[in-house]
């Protein structure tokens, strides 16, 4: 099978979000760095200039109201090996972790929400602070996912703080610690030469926070994402509408046993009593870790009824 099709099959299945993400980040890094090859042997500088300023974020407004798509493009554009690299290993480590107990969707809506807020934060400081406000004006740009990337890794540690991580030459760590590592260093690396990134990474860790704590409190944030993504699935489907014929049915009667007996319906997308209490039988049979992904996201939903 080739590589092209290895990369089709890949985007075409529906459960594979986390390695759609960044198949999507390396397939324009790649694209990327054959662009600067080119255009190196080819002496067209120019050429290179051009096409990034369709992909980075510029904090001129100017700028961007020309390019307002870059809200978004950034957050799939590096430059550097080191950059993607880092990028996309704690994108796959805490990735995983939230697809496994929120499911793909969610972790869509995180990684798109965070990569606009970090847009919004970088775009609002670059505004309104008076000492960013002249690199604004000399076209201060900002690209990579690492806004995105905050906002799971933050979203992971809010969800699931005591989880750990086992890392090298130090051992086992809860992600919370992790977490508030991240959002330190990026503290730390304002007043650096990568100011703008800095406060983007603040930006995406804010949403993370944020959106698990009102998906804890029953508001789904993601909610609009998962619309234009379903609209756009629709539009790009080449399945035949589907025919509704309506026919007549007599109601069955109800007698008053049949209906004293009945149970209340799940709400839509919500798991039913029986599969809740047969969840729970397997936790205390053979702990927690024997559940499968869907079952560890049915035992979430319930908690949030």
């Amino acid at each position: 099978m080739s590589i092209v099709q290895d990369i089709r099959t890949a985007f075409s299945r529906r459960d594979n979000a986390l390695v759609q993400l960044i198949l999507l980040n390396v397939l324009v890094f790649a694209a990327v760095v054959v662009l600067e090859a080119i255009t190196y042997l080819s002496q067209a500088p120019v050429v290179l200039f051009q096409v990034m300023r369709q992909l980075e974020l510029s904090a001129n407004l100017g700028v961007l109201l020309r390019h307002p798509w870059t809200v978004l493009t950034y957050a799939f554009t590096h430059k550097g090996f080191f950059h993607i690299l880092f990028n996309m290993l704690n994108l796959y480590w805490f990735g995983q972790l939230l697809r496994e107990y929120l499911g793909d969707r969610r972790l869509v809506s995180i990684y798109i929400l965070g990569a606009l807020a970090g847009a919004a934060v970088f775009l609002l400081a670059y505004s309104l602070i008076p000492m960013l406000q002249p690199a604004a004006a000399a076209g201060q740009s900002v690209l990579g996912a690492s806004a995105a990337v905050t906002a799971i890794i933050v979203a992971a540690a809010t969800l699931l703080p005591d989880y750990t991580f086992m890392l090298i030459l130090i051992g086992p760590v809860k992600i919370k610690w992790i977490a508030a590592a991240v959002v330190l260093i990026s503290l730390a690396g304002i007043n650096s030469g990568n100011t703008g990134g800095e406060v983007a990474h603040l930006g995406g860790a804010l949403l993370g926070f944020v959106f698990i704590k009102q998906l804890q409190a029953g508001r789904d944030l993601g909610r609009p994402v998962q619309a234009v993504g379903n609209w756009f699935s629709n539009l790009t489907s080449s399945r035949p509408a589907m025919r509704v014929s309506s026919t007549t049915r007599r109601p069955e009667p109800v007698t008053a046993s049949s209906a004293g007996s009945a149970k209340k319906p799940a709400a839509p997308g919500q798991p039913l009593q029986d599969e809740i209490d047969t969840i729970l039988d397997k936790i205390s049979r053979s702990g927690y870790e024997s559940l499968s992904k869907e079952e560890k996201q049915k035992l979430f939903r319930a908690s949030q009824q």
